[in-house]
């Protein structure tokens, strides 16, 4: 032993000059002279003095600067944790997911239980609370092991709960940098057993006793320290190993947890093969308890003889989206993951957000629905099930809040998985949302995508009942004011209408009717509607605006995508980004905050009113959809769509709080048309297609049950009625009266020939549209004059009986029997004779024209009776 000598301040401090005479000869030398300045180092460190340490090839002055230029102190800093996702379920937020980079649940001081507290101190550092951060009688033990170049430690360690502490810590720290380069360079530095690395932990641990209490020093180990079996902190590890909370565990389930620290693979309480070693290790804290006071004898013997098995429950961690057991909520689980780097409250940078996001801790309530987003998964699997063999068949259904953006229901018909694998049931690819969140390339929409040329064109000052020529033919749009490719689309069941209105053209979802209306229109404003609305292709490209095609939808957009555009229509035009957290509380407990609503009035609310008036027709019988509305009397707009090969099939619905899209189709660019292929419903539906209005109806009756829904707002009349102007009557006028009537109202003349017409030859017969029809300005209205072929001359048959008038005015040519009109007074003389007949005599009249007749009565113009 180093004699001591010397008080500083009532310290007493070795005899440096003793110890520096000594200079051993002999191997044995060599070992007490190590263990002298060992002892010295000890000392000094255990005061928090620089220390002069000898060891084989270091001299006292050159490790007095290694240690010198060690930093002082390190930080406990926060710890990884994990995260928590609620939802809401009965009302109620509930967790339904975990996700973390490390299984840890940081502890307070009080709600760690004292028997591990006291087996952590008995069992890693008893003289932990006499110390300063190193222990010298430890440090002497592993000063013996590095004699004649072993590592430090070999023999025992040295180090003291502080000096693990400063490990775990370094360790840490090493898994939150950059790359996977740095972060097993800084792995292997903080954990290689060094003199140099127990040096720096020597002074860390000086730094952290200075800074921190002995109980803080306790308790950020017991947080820190790994239990083997990716699990992390005594919370999580007693949740693991014994499906119990850290503040109830027992004096043997305390000593096993501490058990496993300096060996967590092979100690932990995973497998019984691994008891055994457990045990040996349990029942030396066990005693060592005892000896320290911490338990007595009837307590220590009771767990001595206790069975490991006994007391052991793994519970598996649920870590990770796939984990998730809530019906439905995996892949929402997935696309909060990809929206970290959104989340402004965790950071002012994406990579800051995704760093604190791997520390954890957080508690994030979602903007989910479990019990909405449970039926719509119960819907999905009856309607499209995952396992259809005919084709690779995906389906998703979404619910965004109008006026929030609030993500309700986000459920698919497969099952999330990050395993590439042969089983169609499963994948990773989150069908609802764009590429970069772990979806697909998206999905062609169809008609779904008609509602911006709608709103285009009510923008553009035209009204809802006004009518377009929805002949089929060839059309010329403009992109950006050129003229772009010829056109000659087809209608879904080759329909070939004539002129009609704009809110029917959108019930019936003609195409030849929104390629009329975007012959106004142009293809640039259209696209520009769209993107007010949210919408954005699923591959991050722009937007494809400059073939025709586009306005009947042939970009691939995500159902999310289309869902939170429909919201904003229904939302009086208010449109808001999509977003999943409503509020963050981080490892204290605080409110952070939640996803900022990013919301924008991109349409006037008059034009809104007007896209949803048109768009309530899709319900009606000449709809596309008849029996898609929830028969619970709530107002709702939507719209169908089908693309050219009918291999994915759309239909989406709002109330004026909750727009849901539901889409099915072939998600692996297959186009197998779902017109052919029979459903699982094929009894009562047939196909595939047939179904969907009964699949949207039975999700929507759920989520209106939770959300319902008010009156859409009435449109203005100019909103209805445009700039259009009403076709003026043109029969019985001449070609060139017409003209001038159809020019007055800035209307466009187009001969259209004669027609079978009761008129007079050379007369306007008829027009189309016909008279009284909201059609746009400039608009070509044909006019149509009468070849007179349906017309006859009315014979004079004045003073005729009825059945002689009756015989004239047959043989005249008319088809229709004559009809007594009335009487009028006679002379007496001239009873039932004819008075007069309308048309009079000489008239002309379509030949199936019944002429009345105007009999003769008595003197005072009654009828005579008997007129035959």
């Amino acid at each position: 032993m180093v004699p001591l000598s010397s008080d500083v301040s009532g310290v007493t401090y070795p005899d440096l000059m003793s110890a520096q005479k000594s200079k051993p000869t002999s191997v044995v030398g060599a070992l007490f002279g190590f263990i002298g300045f060992s002892v010295l180092a000890g000392l000094l460190v255990t005061i928090g003095v620089t220390p002069a340490i000898a060891v084989a090839g270091m001299t006292a002055s050159s490790s007095i600067g290694v240690f010198e230029s060690i930093p002082e102190y390190i930080e406990i800093g926060k710890l990884q944790q994990r995260n928590t996702l609620y939802a809401k379920q009965g009302g109620q937020d509930v967790p339904f997911a975990t996700l973390y980079s490390e299984n840890r649940v940081e502890m307070k001081w009080e709600q760690v239980s004292d028997n591990l507290k006291n087996a952590v101190v008995a069992g890693e550092d008893r003289r932990f609370y006499e110390h300063g951060g190193v222990d010298v009688t430890s440090l002497v033990r592993a000063a013996v092991g590095s004699v004649g170049g072993g590592e430090l430690g070999a023999s025992g360690g040295g180090s003291t709960l502080t000096m693990q502490l400063v490990r775990n810590i370094r360790i840490a720290q090493s898994q939150q940098l950059d790359t996977q380069e740095e972060r097993d360079a800084a792995y292997k530095e903080a954990t290689t057993t060094t003199l140099d690395r127990k040096l720096e932990e020597m002074k860390f641990a000086i730094g952290l006793e200075k800074k921190y209490t002995k109980d803080e020093i306790l308790l950020a180990y017991l947080n820190i320290a790994y239990f083997g079996d990716q699990t992390y902190g005594v919370q999580a590890a007693s949740q693991h190993y014994f499906n119990k909370n850290a503040s109830d565990l027992t004096v043997e389930e305390a000593a096993s947890l501490i058990a496993i620290v300096q060996y967590p693979d092979t100690r932990n309480l995973s497998t019984p093969e691994k008891y055994e070693g457990n045990k040996a290790r349990r029942d030396v804290i066990i005693k060592a308890m005892l000896a320290e006071g911490f338990i007595d004898q009837p307590q220590a013997e009771a767990s001595l003889a206790s069975d490991i098995a006994g007391y052991v429950h793994l519970t598996a961690p649920t870590q990770g989206c796939a984990a998730v057991t809530a019906s439905g909520a995996q892949y929402f689980c997935d696309y909060v993951k990809k929206n970290i780097k959104n989340l402004a409250v965790l950071g002012d940078s994406p990579e800051e957000r995704e760093k604190n996001w791997a520390t954890g801790g957080y508690s994030v309530f979602t903007t989910l629905d479990l019990d909405l987003t449970g039926s719509a998964k119960e819907k999905i699997d009856r309607y499209a099930p995952a396992g259809e063999t005919r084709l690779q068949l995906g389906s998703v259904v979404d619910s965004v809040e109008a006026g929030t953006g609030r993500v309700i229901v986000m459920a698919q018909n497969t099952t999330f998985s990050e395993i590439a694998g042969e089983d169609r049931t499963q994948t990773s690819v989150n069908f609802s949302t764009d590429q970069e969140y772990g979806g697909s390339g998206g999905f062609q929409p169809g008609s779904t995508y008609k509602p911006f040329t709608l709103i285009d064109w009510l923008e553009q000052g035209n009204g809802v009942n006004q009518t377009v020529n929805a002949t089929p033919r060839t059309f010329q749009l403009t992109a950006d004011g050129a003229p772009t490719v010829k056109w000659t689309p087809k209608n879904d069941a080759n329909e070939r209408p004539g002129y009609m209105s704009v809110a029917s053209a959108t019930a019936k979802s003609m195409n030849t009717a929104y390629a009329a209306m975007a012959t106004q229109l142009d293809l640039a404003d259209i696209k520009n509607v769209a993107e007010k609305l949210g919408v954005h292709r699923a591959d991050g490209k722009p937007l494809q605006y400059e073939n025709p095609t586009s306005i009947i939808g042939s970009n691939e957009v995500a159902p999310l995508t289309m869902a939170a555009a429909y919201a904003g229509i229904a939302a009086g035009g208010k449109y808001c980004e999509p977003i999943v957290v409503d509020n963050i509380k981080d490892g204290n407990g605080t409110d952070i905050g939640g996803q900022a609503q990013t919301c924008t009035q991109a349409l006037d609310p008059d034009v809104a009113a007007g896209a949803a008036r048109a768009m309530s027709g899709l319900w009606n019988g000449g709809g596309t959809a008849p029996n898609g509305l929830p028969r619970d009397g709530i107002p709702e707009i939507g719209k169908t769509g089908t693309t050219d090969d009918k291999d994915q099939i759309w239909i989406i619905g709002a109330t004026t709080r909750l727009a849901t899209a539901v889409w099915q189709g072939n998600y692996d660019g297959g186009k197998k048309s779902l017109r052919t292929v029979t459903s699982p419903l094929q009894s009562t539906y047939g196909t595939y297609a047939n179904a969907r209005s009964a699949f949207f109806r039975e999700v929507q009756t759920v989520n209106n049950t939770v959300f319902g829904g008010g009156a859409f707002a009435t449109p203005s009349n100019a909103v209805l009625r445009g700039s259009g102007v009403s076709v003026p009557k043109l029969e019985g006028s001449t070609p060139s009266a017409a003209q001038s009537l159809l020019r007055g109202v800035s209307l466009s003349y187009r001969d259209g020939g004669t027609q079978p017409s009761a008129l007079p030859a050379g007369q306007v017969s008829g027009s189309d549209p016909a008279a009284g029809t909201l059609v746009s300005k400039r608009s070509t209205v044909t006019v149509y004059t009468s070849d007179g072929s349906l017309a006859t001359t009315v014979p004079d048959v004045t003073g005729q009986n009825v059945k002689n008038a009756t015989k004239a005015i047959s043989d005249a040519g008319f088809t229709a029997a004559p009809t007594i009109a009335g009487f009028t007074a006679g002379d007496g003389k001239n009873e039932c004779r004819v008075a007069s007949t309308n048309p009079g005599a000489n008239a002309s009249a379509s030949k199936d024209t019944a002429i009345g007749v105007t009999l003769f009565g008595t003197k005072d113009g009654t009828d005579p009776g008997d007129c035959q």
